[in-house]
């Protein structure tokens, strides 16, 4: 297990030797414990950004929180959005959550958090989310997450609209453990041998009700209290944000890169091989920028990226760091199948420089059958193929669908598919981050597949996939 689950490893560890099954239950809270940060922060911002908040609503939420940290009830200011939601759209407010969770929230998962949820779901206990937010902020999350139950508050919608009003007490302090109490009651959990995790001293309730608490990063009042009650506290690491060291190396980076497309296609010139120059244009433009950037690999079976050559190498899709990534494992002949309308993107330009991508235009499918009839014959020829088979970045390590193309690229040129499983980039590199943030690339290379047909095509597709799920689950040693 990789040093950042260091935190975690011990209540991994006790969760497995623990009792299992469904009656057993695992609640975590979501803001501050899940994700690092608040969800409720991240709606409203983009509610007075879209100009959505009105002047009076802003007065009263501004009122009610200085009165809140003057010793009134903090879930007041919630009332004060959820009223202002009067006559909204419900089904528009929970497009609004599937958006803001692809663009911010995906990010601020803690990746520890999300192996103690699998834990528990590996153990078949009943798994839930529970917290005073609304589903429309829980949900996303719970379902990146693959955790079925919400136990969290719910607003009153009358045909199709929010009527302004919750469905039931917020769930807050003591009526968080209330609705913990009721959804234990009804689905047959037994309170004594389940687990809770909370950050906030309004959670003291919430984890008394269960035999296994945990104070998940905790504020500094619950962290005395834990300490009172004797509770163990965890404390994760949380995502990695963009810092001003880090932008500045990233130009660096970027910098060095150039650098290293320069020298390695004048080398070419020189020696008057235009492949031999290619070749070290990817390795330059590749191994400068992450050693600049403070960025490393750890690779297990690395041996098998050259046992079959030409191949091609599909690969899970989080980051733009990937490409560099994998340019870095695959050193020479190799190209990339991309979009038309990445081609002038100034982040492809350099590469497409050296690897020479083949450029597919999905508006005219025509033309983009001959590109493919062309990348078929560059492979025959001994160039291997870089392929996403999701087909898009994904905002979290949750596996999107694979694709067919490149199954069917490996089927009609007769060379294998070769798996490559990335853990971490989007921890480093952001889905639409700038900034890359130096650390350690996780990188797990799956044995090649060979004999590619378009009989069982979608079987093997779906075992494939299963084995990338597995082996991001359960990370071999």
């Amino acid at each position: 297990m990789s040093g950042l689950f260091a935190a975690a490893q011990e209540a991994i560890g006790a969760i497995e030797a623990g009792p299992q099954g469904p009656g057993v239950g695992a609640f975590f809270d979501l803001d501050g414990t899940l994700v690092a940060g608040y969800t409720a922060a991240t709606f409203y911002g983009d509610r007075l950004k879209g100009r959505e908040v009105s002047p009076a609503e802003f007065l009263r939420t501004v009122v009610t929180a200085v009165d809140g940290e003057l010793g009134g009830d903090p879930t007041r200011i919630a009332h004060v959005a959820f009223s202002a939601l009067r006559g909204e759209s419900e089904e528009a407010f929970a497009d609004l959550g599937e958006r803001l969770f692809r663009s911010k929230i995906a990010g601020t998962i803690r990746r520890e958090s999300r192996a103690l949820v699998a834990a528990h779901q590996r153990a078949g206990h009943t798994v839930a989310v529970a917290s005073a937010a609304t589903s429309y902020q829980v949900a996303p999350v719970a379902r990146d997450l693959g955790v079925e139950h919400l136990v969290c508050t719910r607003l009153v919608v009358e045909d199709g609209q929010f009527t302004g009003e919750t469905d039931g007490p917020m769930l807050w302090g003591r009526h968080k453990a209330s609705g913990v109490r009721a959804f234990a009651k009804e689905h047959g959990i037994e309170l004594a041998d389940s687990y809770a995790y909370g950050n906030g001293y309004e959670d003291v309730a919430f984890l008394s009700s269960v035999g296994h608490p945990t104070a998940l990063n905790p504020h500094r009042d619950l962290r005395a209290a834990a300490a009172r009650l004797g509770w163990p506290v965890l404390d994760l690491s949380d995502p990695v944000g963009g810092s001003l060291v880090a932008a500045g190396r990233t130009v660096a980076a970027l910098a060095s890169m150039n650098a290293g497309v320069t020298a390695g296609v004048a080398y070419g010139l020189a020696r008057g091989n235009r492949r031999e120059g290619r070749n070290l244009a990817v390795k330059l433009a590749t191994a400068l920028p992450m050693a600049v950037a403070g960025v490393s690999m750890d690779v297990l079976h690395q041996e098998r990226l050259w046992t079959h050559r030409p191949a091609i190498f599909v690969a899970n899709h989080q980051s733009s760091l990937d490409i560099p990534v994998l340019g870095r494992l695959l050193e020479r002949d190799f190209t990339i199948v991309a979009k038309k309308e990445a081609r002038w993107d100034p982040r492809a330009v350099v590469g497409s420089v050296v690897i020479d991508p083949a450029w597919i235009d999905r508006s005219d499918s025509a033309s983009a059958r001959e590109t493919l009839d062309g990348v078929v014959e560059r492979i025959r020829a001994g160039t291997s193929l870089m392929i996403f088979p999701e087909g898009t970045r994904s905002p979290t390590p949750v596996l999107g669908p694979f694709r067919k193309g490149a199954f069917h690229l490996a089927a009609q040129a007769g060379v294998p598919v070769v798996p490559v499983v990335l853990r971490n980039t989007g921890e480093l590199m952001g889905r639409s981050s700038l900034v890359l943030n130096p650390g350690v690339v996780d990188v797990c290379v799956l044995e090649p597949e060979t004999d590619w047909s378009t009989d069982d095509m979608s079987e093997r597709i779906a075992a494939l996939r299963a084995k990338f799920e597995e082996t991001l689950a359960r990370w071999p040693a």
